[in-house]
Parts: structure tokens; sequence; C-alpha cells
């Protein structure tokens, strides 16, 4: 079967880290073109592929099947229509868009074209988060009464990346960060039916915040979602309270640290934790209370990438949908909204 021919529209962090070692290693794609305004950057690395000069240009290549839209959030709307237009299915990075109103001004388009665009919330396929589903999905915990999923960091100092650093739509921890997290949460919970958010600026000098604690609101439990950048001794990134049992997880994932040291996925094992990451269990299985610590399951980014292969070439659903991407930014609004109002928010539709 033909591979997809597959171009970024960059090469820095996240092409480098994210994107291009996944496509490179699946056969059923040929990493064939990116976008480096000035740059040869990927040609260091990937020494056949093709460099484009503008984002029209490359566009402009009939044997391009899928675009990657990895660059600043901002960019998203525009770079994605255009390659909608163009013709190309498209996989956009998290947050989708900076509204709604844009998410789902771009999944119109799609379904005009008969295209697929799919936004890489590759946290699903973290190795702490498919344990703690794992966990779930076995009802090892029983009705769930509480869940808390924290994405913490200690970084005071800000971001060398500027656009990440400004007053705007779309910028922000509780698109950077939040994206992950609430993502993950609904995939776990699915939407709730209110939002309560709080959101804070710590950092010297940042105009963006940089904490925020969001409640979900479902009728039978609660979600709690919190990001901060002052966190130096971090607590489990998974808390599960449920009517029999508990879970706990640290956030241990070893992809990004792997592949920013130069790993490559093709290494076996890989996505696997150190054994002292286990996350811990204490629950009730057949009248016996059970405490103990619990396997973690093997992360693989390469999983999103093999889903959309299988969607483009075989008609398998998306591995992440843009209808769940927009509803991690309808959360985001919620969110924002009820900081700003100082109330709960209601969740329609």
């Amino acid at each position: 079967m033909q591979p997809i021919k597959t171009a970024m529209c960059a090469f820095g962090m996240s092409g480098r880290v994210f994107h291009a070692p996944f496509i490179s290693n699946n056969a059923g794609f040929e990493l064939y073109g990116v976008f480096e305004r000035t740059k040869n950057d990927c040609e260091k690395l990937y020494p056949t592929i093709k460099t484009f000069r503008s984002l029209d240009e490359m566009l402009a290549d009939e044997q391009i099947e899928l675009v990657i839209v990895n660059t600043p959030n901002l960019t998203h709307l525009d770079y994605t229509k255009k390659a909608l237009l163009s013709g190309k299915h498209v996989v956009v990075e998290k947050p989708f868009t900076p509204t709604v109103e844009e998410a789902s001004e771009l999944i119109e388009i799609a379904q005009s074209k008969n295209l697929f665009l799919s936004v890489f919330q590759n946290r699903r396929f973290d190795s702490d988060f498919l344990t703690v589903k794992k966990i779930l999905d076995q009802d090892l915990l029983g009705s769930i009464v509480e869940a808390s999923i924290h994405f913490d960091r200690f970084v005071p100092a800000l971001s060398y990346k500027t656009h990440k650093e400004i007053v705007a739509k779309g910028v922000g921890t509780i698109y950077d960060l939040g994206s992950h997290i609430i993502d993950q949460a609904l995939c776990l919970f699915g939407m709730p039916d209110a939002v309560f958010a709080d959101m804070m600026t710590n950092r010297p000098g940042s105009v963006i915040d940089d904490y925020f604690e969001i409640r979900l609101y479902y009728p039978e439990h609660r979600v709690i979602l919190k990001s901060s950048y002052y966190v130096r001794e971090s607590l489990p990134g998974f808390v599960l309270h449920g009517k029999l049992g508990s879970f706990l997880k640290h956030r241990a994932d070893v992809q990004e640290a792997d592949l920013q040291s130069g790993k490559s996925p093709s290494e076996n094992p890989w996505g696997k934790e150190p054994d002292d990451k286990m996350g811990f269990l204490h629950t009730e299985i057949n009248n016996q209370i059970v405490k103990e610590f619990v396997p973690t399951e093997l992360g693989n980014y390469g999983n999103y990438y093999q889903g959309i292969f299988d969607a483009i070439r075989n008609g398998a659903k998306l591995p992440v949908t843009a209808e769940d991407g927009k509803n991690v930014i309808a959360i985001i609004e919620a969110a924002i909204a009820s900081h700003e109002q100082k109330q709960l928010i209601q969740i329609f539709g």
C-alpha cells in the first residue's frame, strides 16, 4: 500500500521530537517535506526530505497527502484552513484553535471536502494515563466519586518562546498544559455538566496565566484539574477515589525525555517507565482488601500515527477527532468565563 506522503509546517522542537521520529519509523508514511523559511535543519537528520521556503509552495505540491500543523497556537486556524482548502488531510497540534467558533469552521471545511482532520493529543498515549484508563476500564475502584489530574512543573523563568508569553487568545498555561489534562479527563469521563475555574499569574514579569484549577461537575462525581509552574515537589499526577477503592499514579512517562535525548522509537522496549514509578492500588476485590503496586502500561506516541494511517488508508476512526479537540476548547472557554465571572458555567450540547 502506498505510504502517506507527509509534510510538517515547522522543524522546531515539536517537529524534531514529537512528529518526525514516529512518521519516519512507520512504513505507512513517507516523511516527504518540511516548511523551513531559511534553515535546513530537517535535512541534517532526514537527508531525503524536501525543504520548502513558503507554506504556499509546500501546499501546492500535489504529492503531499497529509500536513502536520506544528506551529504556534495563533497560526493553527490559518495554516489548517489553507491546508484543508489545498486538499490535504491535517494533523494539528493541541490546542486545536483558540476558540470553539474557529474549531467549528475547520470541521465544516474538512467535512465538506471529505478530508481527515485530527488533533495531536499525544498525552492519551502516555504510559501513566494508559495505566489509569486500564484501572477504570477494569472497574477496580467502583463508581468514581472524585478524580484529580495534575500537570505541574517548576519553571519560574519565562519561556524563550516569546509566542507563549504574550496576551492573546490561545496563549497561557490553560491552553498549553490544560489542553492535555482536559483531554485526558474527557477521555475518561466524557463532557461534564458544568465548569468552575480559578486562574492566577505568579511568575515575575508574566502576563499570562501560569496556574489554574478547573472543577468539572458530573452528576455523581467531580474531576479536579490543576497546573502550576511553581511545583518543585510534585504530587501524584492522577488520584482517583471510588466507592470501592483508590488509585494513585505519578506522571512518569519517559517518551519526551527519551526523544529529547535522541533515542529512537524503534528501540525495544519503547515507552517503559522505571519500575519504581508504578501506581498504587488500594481497593476491594471479591470482598478482599487489596493493596498493591500496579505494573505500568507501555506508552507509545507511535500508536497515534498508526491510527492516522488506519483512518486515511482503511477508513478506521481517527485516534483523536476534531470534535474531541473542539470539546477541549469548549471547556477552556468555559473555564476562562468562570474565572472572569466568578461563577459556575453550564455546558450545553
